[in-house]
Formats: structure tokens, sequence, C-alpha cells
């Protein structure tokens, strides 16, 4: 399975948080899967750590990597898909990640209802 991680995720995974399901907990931690972090949630990440509304370990990019996360780029065709999209969610990170999941048939991880709305695979 090849899956595309909602912001929330990582963040529960990094911090071992008791909200994240056992089911994503399952998918992530087999090794047959590809699991992908969007640079967009790296960035969602990094404004809300310097605007105080996040937490987060400065070295947590480091325990990505190191938990074997597979980096997927921002780029135009990306960006350019999101116009595509219907205004079921606001959120221009969500938004670019359902793109992302879109064009490259990920399953997105995610407890958002609003991501569900989409015509993308979640789990």
């Amino acid at each position: 399975m090849n899956v595309l991680l909602d912001t929330h995720i990582i963040l529960w995974w990094l911090n071992d948080d008791l909200n994240l399901i056992d089911t994503h907990r399952e998918i992530i931690s087999d090794i047959n899967n590809l699991c992908y972090i969007s640079a967009a949630t790296i960035w969602e990440i990094s404004i809300k750590s310097k605007l105080g509304k996040l937490k987060i370990d400065a070295n947590y990019i480091d325990e990505i990597r190191k938990d074997g996360f597979l980096e997927l780029p921002i780029n135009w065709i990306y960006s350019n898909h999101v116009k595509k999209l219907p205004l079921l969610h606001t959120d221009p990170f969500d938004r670019l990640l359902i793109a992302q999941a879109q064009m490259e048939n990920l399953t997105l991880l995610t407890v958002d209802n609003n991501i569900k709305k989409y015509k993308i695979k979640v789990s």
C-alpha cells in the first residue's frame, strides 16, 4: 500500500499519541507499505511551531527520516490541481494533500471528515 500521512497522523506517530488508531499504526509499521510525507506537511508544522500553536522537537525531521518515511515534494502540477478540487475543505495544506493523493494514487491516512468527502482513497 502507498500512503500519504495527514499532518496530525505524523504528529501522533512521532509523539506515540493514543489518538493514533491501531489501523493507522499498523499501516505505518508495515515494512511492505510506502509511507510518504508531503513537503506541505513539513511547511504546516513549521508555521504552527513558529506561531506557538504546536510544540515539536527541533530534530523531528531526523526522526521522520530514521523511521523510513519518504518525502513527497510539492510541484507545479500538484499546486495547479488544487483549483480543480471542489471547495469541500478550505484548509490550503489539506487541499494540497488531497491533490497529491489524487494525482499519485495514494491512500491518505487521516481522521479529517472533510477530507473524506473527496474522491480519494482514505484510511
